[in-house]
């Protein structure tokens, strides 16, 4: 099974994470699908950027999103919601 979540870049206390689809089998930062977007946590503005288009792509073909992604892409949609209406 695919399964769309964070994996872990950057250094010790200064972790930033990259949006992936991978095997649910294949461990936290290990081998991978595709890259999706990324994530920084300690910015204050512009916290993710997320390729919306592919992310619906596996969600289509039953990749199933983490807890964490979700709430990102749930995020990210209403972002882009907002910059389309203004």
């Amino acid at each position: 099974m695919v399964k769309i979540r964070l994996r872990k870049t950057g250094c010790n206390r200064v972790a930033t994470f990259r949006v992936v689809a991978c095997d649910s089998r294949s461990p936290r930062d290990g081998k991978f699908l595709e890259i999706l977007g990324w994530y920084d946590p300690r910015k204050t503005s512009d916290k993710c950027g997320l390729n919306l288009e592919r992310i619906a792509y596996w969600k289509s073909q039953g990749a199933q999103l983490s807890e964490t992604v979700a709430s990102l892409v749930k995020q990210a949609q209403k972002a882009a919601a907002a910059t389309a209406e203004a």
